[in-house]
């Protein structure tokens, strides 16, 4: 045990210092592109694009280059855009990265995206943002190639659209997700939802499920039934913590994710991530 809590406190302290050193040379407005590039970091050294490496390098490029538009670009278009321009940039990013959902890559850059799509950047922050997704383009390539380059060696991206069909369990995942989530989203941001993200979480995590089965009713109720036991447990927690503690209910939730195999208990571990958030902004109103 102690050698695991050894690795775990060793990976803890390189995310936060590979994020704090981003965040200090792209600035702190570019933190979240941080976190989503190192989660995408960590992602590539054991899950590929499930086709060559020299058009998985194209892939990547395509990929970074949406996360770092996209956001963007919901902010400027009007209204009327939103939802084709989600719509469009979330099914690419989803064709371009999970050919085989059941490993984990729809959900990375499900997260990355939304994330992303909250917390935008513009003008001279937008040209950082490209910066930074530029050096990670050179990390993560240079990992694809290092552990991937020799898999899926006669598989090209044109392979991948021939077989592209319509009506095939895959494609029919890619479109509900890109469609529910791209709705969501653009709800959020035409009525002005704070934090809106969070509603994009959400429908996403209830449409993740690979392939489609009728489990979406349970996982809803099941997300409601975690939402209302993660919000009571929250609030019990921070009303007795020490108020120099209350800021690690946030990391706490997280690592007690890591151990729940439940959906409800994954969804009230969510809650203490986002609950921390609000609390911030709103201590006074909670002492």
């Amino acid at each position: 045990m102690g050698g695991h809590g050894a690795a775990v406190g060793f990976d803890c302290g390189l995310c936060g210092g590979f994020i704090s050193a981003l965040s200090a040379v792209f600035g702190a407005d570019n933190t979240p592109m941080a976190v989503a590039l190192f989660c995408i970091l960590l992602s590539v050294r054991f899950v590929n694009f499930e086709y060559c490496i020299g058009d998985s390098l194209l892939a990547l490029a395509a990929v970074l280059a949406i996360l770092v538009l996209a956001p963007a670009a919901a902010v400027l278009f009007p209204p009327v855009f939103l939802i084709p321009l989600h719509f469009l940039a979330f099914f690419a990013l989803l064709f371009l990265t999970a050919q085989r959902p059941e490993m984990g890559n729809g959900g990375l850059y499900s997260f990355a995206y939304i994330y992303l799509t909250g917390n935008p950047v513009l003008g001279e922050a937008l040209v950082r943002c490209g910066l930074l997704a530029l050096t990670e383009y050179l990390l993560c390539g240079a990992i694809l190639v290092l552990k991937h380059r020799n898999r899926h060696t006669g598989i090209r991206f044109g392979d991948v659209v021939k077989n592209f069909v319509p009506c095939g369990p895959l494609c029919l995942w890619q479109l509900r997700m890109a469609l529910g989530v791209s709705l969501i989203l653009s709800a959020g941001q035409i009525f002005r939802v704070e934090r809106f993200m969070w509603m994009g979480f959400a429908c996403a995590s209830l449409l993740s499920e690979y392939p489609y089965s009728s489990r979406v009713s349970l996982r809803f109720w099941q997300r409601i039934q975690g939402a209302i036991v993660g919000s009571c447990a929250f609030l019990i927690l921070y009303l007795v913590m020490p108020q120099s503690l209350r800021p690690l209910m946030g990391p706490m939730g997280g690592l007690c994710l890591g151990f729940c195999t439940d959906y409800r208990y994954k969804t009230a571990m969510n809650c203490f991530g986002a609950l921390m958030l609000a609390a911030f902004r709103f201590q006074p109103d909670l002492e």
